[in-house]
């Protein structure tokens, strides 16, 4: 096992608590980015698969998409928008980390629990991954601007990521590359539709939006 893969996973469970934990929305861009780069890092260094050179192609721009390309998308419509921070949370920023922490617990649990087809990476890498997604899911519901909401997304494609590739050994890059091009897809949707909230509303609020009626 390379020595890297225990602490690039170490760090992106920190990016999980930092994500939870900071209210400014450019921040949480960000540490979004910066957990794409490590996911695929985590890949490059690992021995799972034949370092051919179409899945190194796939790696980097992976890499490349989750790092820059998402990133600059986001803070366009930071800019549309005119939003810099996220306001009143439904849950505070201390219990957030505190429930994200719970929620890795949990992980680890259920990681030592659940039957694997055969040996993955690291013991670390389903608890990682569970986590990620825990965590994901939770800024989901947690956050009432649209556009941490689009974060909390990709924070939950992360760990779907790492757990999928970590325990196939054999898994075609045409679908790879479905998948991140469906990512692509949905981030440049979400932004659009983000940018024509801000236009007609004058917020990206979800809960002010519930409110709405004829």
């Amino acid at each position: 096992m390379n020595a890297w893969l225990e602490p690039i996973m170490v760090a992106i469970v920190l990016m999980n608590l930092i994500l939870v934990a900071s209210g400014r929305l450019s921040a949480c861009i960000r540490i979004v980015a910066f957990q794409g780069i490590a996911v695929g890092l985590l890949f490059m260094v690992a021995d799972v698969y034949p370092p051919t050179t179409d899945r190194l192609l796939f790696i980097f721009a992976s890499m490349i998409l989750k790092g820059f390309v998402f990133p600059w998308l986001l803070f366009q419509a930071i800019r549309e928008a005119n939003v810099r921070r996220e306001v009143e949370p439904f849950v505070s920023y201390p219990v957030s980390v505190a429930i994200c922490i719970m929620t890795l617990v949990i992980s680890i649990w259920l990681g030592g629990r659940l039957p694997m087809p055969r040996p993955v990476l690291s013991p670390l890498v389903v608890p990682v991954a569970l986590s990620t997604i825990f965590c994901g899911f939770f800024v989901i519901v947690s956050r009432p601007k649209a556009l941490t909401q689009v974060l909390g997304y990709l924070v939950i494609e992360n760990g779907i990521y790492i757990f999928g590739t970590a325990l196939l050994l054999e898994q075609s890059v045409l679908v790879e590359l479905a998948i991140l091009l469906d990512i692509f897809v949905a981030v440049f949707v979400m932004g659009i539709m983000i940018f024509h909230i801000s236009r007609e509303f004058d917020h990206i609020d979800t809960q002010r939006l519930s409110e709405l009626k004829d």
